[in-house]
This record gives C-alpha cells, structure tokens and sequence, in this order.
C-alpha cells in the first residue's frame, strides 16, 4: 500500500485542527509552493525501485541486487507511473482501478530501425517467479528512446505488481524491415512468416517454420525455406552445415518423402521445421540466436529468434514445405495453447 506522505509537527485546538485538515486535501507538501524549494509527490513516486533503489519503483524484493533484472541490451525499467500518465503511453490501457503501473524505456544504439521482443519475469514478494510476458516494441528508430508500459494481462489477478517485481529475463532486437508480422496483420507480399516457440526432449531440438498465405491470391512454392544462421550482432555464423532434411540428425526422424509442390490458397498455411541435436563434446559449442529466412529464393527476408543451442555437433536439418492440415481454415495454430511444442514442424499435434 503506497501512502501519501502528510505530517503535522504543530498541535492545534481541535477546530483549527479540521480547518487545516480540509485546506490539506490538496496534493502538495510542506515547502511545494513557489519558493519553497519543494515538489508535489504523486501515489507513484518515493518508492523503491527495481533491485531496491530508492527512486520512483516498487517495493524491494528479497535478496535483490541494486542493478538485478532491471537493466538489458538497451531495456530498462524505469519505474512506476502514475495511471493518467501511462493512458497516453503505447501499451497503457490499464484499468481505472490500477493508480501505477510499471514503464520501461527501450533504447535503440544501432544504426537502422530496430523491433524489440522483451520477455519479463514476474515476482513475489519474495523474489519467487510467477509468471513470465512477453512485450514486442515495434520500429524503435535508430538513436531513439520510446518509453512503454506493461500490458494489463502481465498483472496478478491481485494487482499488487510494482517495478521491484519486474526482471528482464531477455532481449531479442531484429531489424523492423525484417520483423515477423504480428498477428492479424498482412506484410505486402501476401505471406506472413513466423516461427513458433519450439520442442525439447533428451537432447533434440526442434522449431516449426510457419507460412500463411494471408494475401489475395494463390501462392506456390516448393522445396525447402532458405536460411542464414546470425549470431548476436546478426552477423553470419561459419561452421555449421545445413542439412536438406533431417535424416542425417539422430533421433529427428525422416522426412518421408522428398520435397512436393505446394499450392497455398489465401487463408491457408505450410509449415517447415529446424531440428538439430544439443550435443556438446570436444570444442566450443555453438549458440545461433538468430535466423533469417526466406520462403524460397527470392523471398523478402524475415528474421526470427529461435535461440539455436547447436552444441557441437556442427548441423542443422531442414524440413520441405508441406501444407498445414491441421485446421480446417489453414491456421498455423502457432498461438494454440500457448505452450511450446503444441504442434510438430509439420503442424502435427506433437506427442509431448
């Protein structure tokens, strides 16, 4: 509970008590008027910040760090702010009864517009995780700095969140031209690209590749999708072979078949996959945060972040294209149930 801070350091007869009292409604402190050298303190401010600072934040965690989770590759939280603040904020459509809520600033330091994914963790009061969000901040341009809040649907039900709460736990950063659309939205070219949150079991790696043709018109590809492994400054990673296919990575299964024409009516969907092994021996194991790819050669590039752990094994299969018959609309049920391996790269139901 945040308190508003009033004191009184003089005793008074009881009706000049009242008098005061109802002349004190107002939100100012001692010494806020012109000259007096003092400012007026709003519900949000003169509260602990992230890691347990005192500036505008939250109530401190347990065993918190001053600078743990509230500062990553160019996201930082500022704090809490107060309600009104936040409706003329991107992302504050937060409830009426919701005083504060918790901003973060995004900092772009490159030199091209950049579309951020930042995944926060949600604490108790105890420092214990109990959720986790995710919160894309779209075309920051280079040089800029955009403040944001957090979505409503980030909050506990009890709605005792505040900035000490808050952790950074990750930041992916894709060039905005190449950013996957977001759902409901159609990029120019009729195609939205996307990859979805993945499957893990005993050392195999998978993650489904998604194409809807979300256009006007029929659309026909076949083969395999193109791919570029990047690392972390989404410069080219060497060294690793990619495989047409995923007979050659153990445990993966066949592919069945080799590549067949696909013919993707609006509304309908195909889907690839990525799968390699998490085996680390001799040497430097290999992690690829990012992958651009392409439908086909030609294609207009999207880069997404699966987070590749390749180990050392050195290779990465490729599933063909083969048109999703999951659903009856040609949805790529990438959104699903929300959990990883909800569908196989084929867009299968996955066995897990």
């Amino acid at each position: 509970m945040r308190i508003p801070l009033f004191s009184t350091s003089f005793a008074v007869s009881g009706a000049l008590a009242a008098s005061l009292l109802l002349g004190a409604c107002g939100a100012r402190t001692a010494g806020s008027e012109a000259g007096g050298g003092g400012e007026s303190k709003g519900p949000c401010e003169g509260v602990a910040a992230v890691g347990g600072g005192p500036v505008a934040g939250g109530s401190p965690v347990a065993g918190s760090s001053p600078t743990a989770g509230g500062e990553r590759d160019g996201v930082r939280i500022v704090g809490m702010v107060e309600r009104g603040t936040a409706e003329g904020l991107p992302g504050g459509g937060v409830s009426a009864s919701d005083p504060c809520v918790v901003a973060y600033e995004v900092t772009n330091q490159e030199a091209e517009s950049l579309t951020y994914t930042v995944r926060f963790a949600l604490l108790d009061d105890r420092g214990r995780a109990m959720s986790d969000i995710e919160e894309t901040v779209a075309s920051v341009g280079a040089g800029k700095t955009v403040r944001r809040t957090l979505e409503p649907g980030g909050y506990p039900a009890d709605g005792m969140l505040d900035a000490g709460r808050v952790r950074i736990l990750g930041v992916d950063r894709v060039p905005s031209d190449e950013a996957p659309a977001p759902a409901g939205s159609c990029p120019a070219s009729g195609l939205r690209l996307t990859a979805d949150q993945g499957d893990a079991a005993m050392g195999l790696r998978v993650v489904g590749l998604h194409l809807e043709n979300c256009g006007s018109r029929a659309y026909a590809l076949e083969g395999y999708p193109v791919v570029q492994l990047l690392d972390a400054e989404h410069q080219p990673v060497d060294g690793v072979e990619i495989l047409r296919g995923t007979d050659g990575i153990p445990m993966a299964g066949g592919d069945g078949a080799l590549p067949r024409p696909v013919t993707l009516r609006p509304g309908e969907s195909a889907v690839s996959g990525l799968a390699w092994r998490n085996t680390t021996e001799l040497g430097e194991a290999v992690n690829v945060p990012y992958v651009r790819v392409r439908a086909e050669d030609g294609s207009a590039p999207v880069m997404v972040a699966p987070h590749l752990d390749l180990g050392t094994t050195g290779e990465l299969g490729v599933r063909p294209w083969q048109k999703d018959e999951t659903a009856p609309d040609g949805s790529t049920g990438e959104g699903g149930s929300g959990r990883p391996g909800a569908q196989d790269p084929y867009g299968r139901p996955s066995s897990s």
